[in-house]
């Protein structure tokens, strides 16, 4: 298997549209259903050995469930602390049938949960359970993508431990639908302008209430990278004066996105892709602190 598989956004755009929302509808169900944490770390999903989970869920009726996107035997796996357990074939199909087949699993199991059915963080959205435009599923392209999210994953957690401040899980956000670890100054932030498509501003505020230093993975790429496989990015809320003009060892500002970027493609080519991708942390993550002067 090779670490750092290539992946052309193009090539698996409409199953990668598809794909977030389908993550969507199963954060959502943990949101609704566990404790609130800080910056929305409860709602979030963890890259695993075949795909992406959520962490143990309180089920109502009593007991626990977990849900994973098997992303190499392409289901979605509902399992039940009781020793129950339900899948969901992860295949070509609209939004709204896996959407209906999935609650239907979880009543089946006793599960009763209700959600939120609309999407988020997206310019345009439709309901989960009429949409039948997102339908698309590529097996071999999922499976390549959870090849990179495993080595940027690996990376990442390394990239995590060498910081003993506050600092998040590395963790996947399926709003922007994107791999991410965030460190902290200590320090509160000013209040975040949110403006973020189809999300309330107060989401945006709980998540950049104190001064970050964040980067992580996002399998898409800024608007002049036709041939993009995936983009790291680095940025600090609230930015630094100076920031932007930091010159680095690999990677650029992109005055588009508002952050540092790093093409996976340069990443997956180079000699030694785990060193060439923890400079760029290190180095942005260094940039942020000196020029705020984080304590």
């Amino acid at each position: 298997m090779d670490d750092w598989p290539a992946l052309r956004v193009d090539d698996w755009v409409d199953t990668r549209d598809t794909l977030q929302l389908w993550t969507q509808i199963v954060g959502k169900v943990r949101m609704e259903l566990s404790a609130p944490i800080n910056h929305w770390w409860h709602v979030t999903l963890y890259v695993s050995a075949r795909g992406l989970r959520t962490t143990a869920i309180p089920n109502p009726s009593g007991g626990a469930f977990d849900v994973e996107f098997d992303l190499i035997g392409h289901q979605l796996v509902i399992r039940g602390s009781d020793g129950s357990s339900s899948a969901v074939e992860l295949r070509p199909r609209t939004t709204a049938d896996l959407y209906d087949e999935l609650f239907d699993r979880l009543r089946a199991m006793g599960i009763d949960v209700e959600i939120f059915g609309m999407p988020v963080e997206l310019p345009e959205v439709i309901p989960f359970a009429s949409d039948t435009l997102h339908a698309s599923y590529d097996a071999d392209a999922v499976r390549t993508f959870h090849g990179q999210l495993v080595s940027a994953d690996r990376v990442l957690q390394r990239f995590r431990s060498e910081f003993r401040g506050k600092v998040s899980p590395v963790h996947f956000f399926w709003g922007a639908f994107d791999l991410a670890v965030t460190r902290f100054s200590g320090r509160p932030a000013p209040e975040h302008p949110g403006g973020i498509p189809n999300c309330p501003d107060r989401v945006m505020q709980e998540a950049y209430s104190d001064e970050v230093s964040s980067c992580g993975f996002w399998p898409g790429g800024p608007a002049d990278d036709a041939d993009s496989e995936g983009t790291f990015y680095a940025y600090a809320y609230p930015e630094p004066d100076g920031y932007r003009d930091v010159e680095l060892t690999r990677g650029r500002f992109d005055d588009g996105l508002g952050e540092f970027v790093l093409p996976y493609r340069d990443v997956r080519t180079a000699d030694d892709p785990d060193a060439v991708l923890l400079t760029f942390l290190r180095e942005t993550h260094r940039a942020a602190a000196d020029l705020a002067r984080w304590p």
